[in-house]
């Protein structure tokens, strides 16, 4: 599957231009702040219906205009499907797959598999526990839409959950008398239990898939062997209504859900401890950027497909050798976008078919 071309409408600072895409290996090269982020996002946008540099939709607007509205629209080739085109028009999001309005934007998983290595990664390494989550839910997501399902099921158990708790720890603060919550917890803790455990199922048979390639991945690019992804699940074992029956004084009092899948941690293991603690910011980097080669190996593996990949300045940090391995690495892919500085040496990586696009200003050039 190719992206053929991409066409943006008040999309950040890209021009309203339509920029044909029909390669293999796409390079975006210019100096910073002229657009090269912008058109992976575009892209990364079409593919997902979000951003990965920000969570909020109104950021994706044009800032140079007194612009709200906006669009990317992608053509794609060698696919079922012909086009995606995404809006945000009046503070709504509207998903169209070959001029269809699609009612879920996971439609999109199975039509656009696209994996992005950018500076954000970082956080997956260095960041919350809430964002090392994140990144693999996303990585069950692209192969198992079942997972996604009972992920949101979850997640509206929880959000009510949570709601009645607050709800009570305030009155309490306030000494409002109110009615026992505690039967509405009650039957709420079963959903909340079968969903929250069919998460773990899933995430701890998928850690060890995961770990064993990356462990591998990290091994092969830095030297450093033993490093693996370490799964721990705030339920442990037994019987979680008795668990969550044992919490409930605590949780009541801080109106909050103390415990399940929202609380589990994932850990870069070595040697017994967490390696990212004393792990310089050079290979905090490394392994972003091999939690995606592995995300995208794992798809692979998973569907007999392969995605598409956006690459944005991720040889930029390496030395000469440290990319020579990456890129050893670099999983399979149906199509590449990379972006690069024009005093970088993307010549060497340049094959006899690769579209180079000069980027000014918003504006791509060739």
């Amino acid at each position: 599957m190719f992206f053929s071309s991409l066409r943006t409408k008040a999309f950040r600072n890209l021009a309203d231009n339509e920029t044909f895409t029909e390669a293999k290996d796409v390079f975006l090269v210019g100096e910073n702040g002229q657009g090269k982020s912008n058109f992976l996002e575009a892209i990364y946008f079409c593919a997902y219906a979000s951003s990965f540099r920000t969570t909020h939709d109104r950021e994706l607007a044009c800032n140079t205009i007194n612009e709200k509205n906006y669009s990317a629209n992608i053509k794609l080739s060698h696919s079922i499907n012909d086009e995606i085109n995404v809006k945000y028009e009046n503070n709504k999001k509207l998903i169209l797959i070959n001029n269809k309005r699609a009612d879920d934007r996971k439609e999109l998983l199975s039509i656009a598999p696209t994996i992005v290595f950018c500076h954000e990664d970082m956080e997956f390494v260095s960041g919350s526990p809430e964002r090392r989550r994140w990144f693999f839910d996303q990585t069950l997501s692209l192969y198992d839409p079942v997972y996604l399902d009972d992920l949101r099921r979850y997640k509206k158990v929880l959000k009510t959950r949570n709601a009645i708790l607050r709800d009570y720890s305030q009155l309490k603060q306030h000494s409002y008398k109110s009615e026992n919550p505690e039967s509405i917890l009650e039957a709420l803790d079963h959903q909340f239990a079968m969903y929250g455990l069919k998460l773990i199922e899933k995430r701890e048979k998928a850690v060890k898939d995961f770990s064993s390639l990356f462990s591998a991945l990290y091994e092969e690019v830095s030297g450093i062997s033993g490093i693996n992804v370490q799964y721990i699940n705030s339920w442990k074992d037994g019987d979680i209504i008795s668990v969550l029956r044992d919490k409930r004084a605590a949780e009541m009092a801080s109106g909050l859900s103390l415990s399940g899948p929202h609380r589990d941690r994932y850990i870069f293991n070595y040697n017994g401890s967490d390696f990212t603690v004393n792990a310089s910011t050079g290979q905090r980097r490394l392994l972003a950027l091999l939690l995606r080669a592995a995300q995208s190996r794992r798809y692979s593996a998973e569907t007999r497909q392969n995605p598409v990949l956006l690459l944005d300045d991720v040889l930029l940090e390496m030395d000469s050798e440290k990319r020579r391995r990456f890129l050893s690495v670099l999983p399979s892919y149906d199509q590449a976008f990379y972006t690069f500085l024009p005093d970088e040496p993307y010549q060497r990586y340049r094959k006899e078919d690769t579209l180079v696009y000069t980027v000014k200003n918003g504006q791509l050039f060739n």
